[in-house]
């Protein structure tokens, strides 16, 4: 049986959709920017446990959690974690978590939360 390369696909076989840059709303989930703020803060906790290479045990003390608990943040398993207590874990690691309200633009039918990390 012969394989077809990707040259040999026809524009008619595919349809491609841009999507909005927030896969939870792609995906029609009805509290997307929280998902997607969740999914932003833990990666950036995750990130700074990573870069000082803290065991979850460590990690645990340094945020007053249990491992257990640790363990689903490293495995993004979010629902047992409000967005204020993701930022209280980043400040708990010596990050400080700035937030700016301004007005939207004209161009966006609505708000929006987003995370940036440095």
């Amino acid at each position: 049986m012969a394989k077809r390369s990707a040259s040999t696909i026809h524009e008619a076989d595919e349809t491609i959709t841009r999507g909005t840059g927030n896969v939870f709303a792609d995906l029609g989930y009805p509290d997307a920017e929280e998902r997607q703020t969740k999914l932003r803060l833990a990666h950036a906790i995750n990130d700074v446990i990573s870069r000082r290479r803290l065991t979850q045990a460590a990690a645990a003390e340094r945020l007053g959690v249990n491992q257990p608990k640790v363990s689903a943040l490293a495995n993004y398993k979010l629902d047992g974690f409000s967005v204020e207590r993701l930022m209280t874990f980043l400040t708990a690691l010596d990050q400080d978590v700035e937030i700016v309200i301004r007005k939207k633009p004209r161009s966006r039918a609505a708000g929006r939360i987003s995370v940036v990390a440095a």
